[in-house]
């Protein structure tokens, strides 16, 4: 084969690969990447097994529908929000529409590592401001000194992943009314799980845009489905750069269906949020240091042990996610129910 003189763009070059541990997870009790541990609500999975036809699968997506029953559920006009193929997709349509090369970008430290790859691909420049220190507090005057006239994108994650702590709406406006020249994205992701959320300003600030996902606490991370909400102009200008069909339609139907069970899933979140003080209760006990979280996850301290207690679990059938590489000793775990929790103690005490 002859040599190749084609040259990748000088963002990508820069990039790092992004590779997380996602392989050989079946099978094990998944503690590593927040997802839902009982799964989506059985309506759903009744309407794929047994609603989905040949015909069905042969017809682009269709979204009207959706977007109309959406809107109810999330309070919002349909003019404001755009089905995305999850948070990811979200995040790379507001850079694209809003981020030019050079652009500056501030994201904060650590976080979504979607958020710095998108940025990195399309050439910002990325200021990142870090969470505090020994509590992990969210970095709210450190934020808004870095705000600038040239500020054109601000990605936050409330609650934040992996840190589990969370910022104030208030906390919020305030950036918002500082950064009037940049897009503002508050990443709702674990929003069933903190109860708080900036959704209803979206008419108030019109530069702030919020993302919503079906991945967890729905329990439909393999569908890939999420919301953008924005106000009804910029979610015009976000549609212009979005493929007409990035979301699949046994998505749109699974997301129909399953905002309609709001049992199940405030039951689950209650179920989460009761695992989550026994999950406290228990590394207390075992005198393990840990971060209080407003997700459906904790990190707790492991030290210098941090990847031998998580390497050492896997062997024992559970996955748990070794943050230590961006947060010195930290192990995150998600919970799940309290039978989860349960089990899981009993292994680390094993262990520890």
């Amino acid at each position: 084969m002859a040599a190749s003189s084609l040259i990748p763009r000088a963002a990508v070059l820069r990039m790092d690969p992004y590779h997380p541990p996602t392989g050989g997870r079946r099978n094990k009790l998944r503690l590593d990447f927040n997802e839902n541990l009982v799964g989506s609500s059985p309506r759903v999975l009744d309407l794929l097994q047994r609603y989905v036809t040949a015909a069905d699968l042969a017809i682009y997506p269709e979204y009207d529908h959706a977007l109309e029953e959406l809107a109810t559920y999330f309070s919002v006009a349909t003019q404001q929000l755009t089905l995305t193929n999850g948070t990811d997709e979200a995040i790379h349509l507001l850079i694209n529409t809003y981020v030019n090369q050079g652009d500056e970008v501030i994201v904060l430290k650590p976080s979504y590592a979607m958020y710095r790859f998108y940025s990195q691909l399309a050439g910002a420049a990325i200021a990142e401001i870090p969470y505090r220190p020994e509590t992990l507090a969210f970095p709210l005057e450190e934020l808004l000194d870095q705000i600038t006239n040239s500020t054109r994108a601000i990605l936050i994650s409330n609650p934040n992943n992996p840190t589990g702590t969370g910022t104030t709406v208030q906390a919020i406006e305030r950036i918002l009314a500082r950064a009037v020249n940049a897009a503002v994205l508050v990443d709702e992701a674990y929003y069933e799980f903190s109860g708080i959320t900036v959704l209803p300003l979206i008419t108030e600030y019109p530069n702030l845009f919020v993302s919503r996902t079906f991945s967890k606490a729905f329990g439909m991370a393999a569908l890939r489905c999420g919301c953008l909400f924005s106000h009804s102009f910029n979610i015009t200008q976000i549609k212009k750069a979005q493929p007409p069909s990035s979301v699949n339609s046994l998505a749109v139907m699974a997301a129909r269906v399953a905002i309609t069970d709001r049992e199940f899933t405030d039951n689950y979140v209650k179920e989460v949020l009761a695992a989550r003080e026994l999950l406290y209760a228990g590394l207390k006990r075992l005198a393990i240091p840990h971060f209080d979280s407003q997700a459906n996850f904790v990190l707790f301290q492991a030290g210098s042990r941090a990847r031998e207690v998580c390497e050492k679990l896997r062997t024992r059938g559970l996955l748990v996610r070794d943050r230590s590489y961006e947060i010195p000793g930290c192990v995150r775990v998600t919970i799940g129910t309290r039978d989860h929790v349960k089990y899981f103690l009993e292994e680390l005490q094993q262990i520890w």
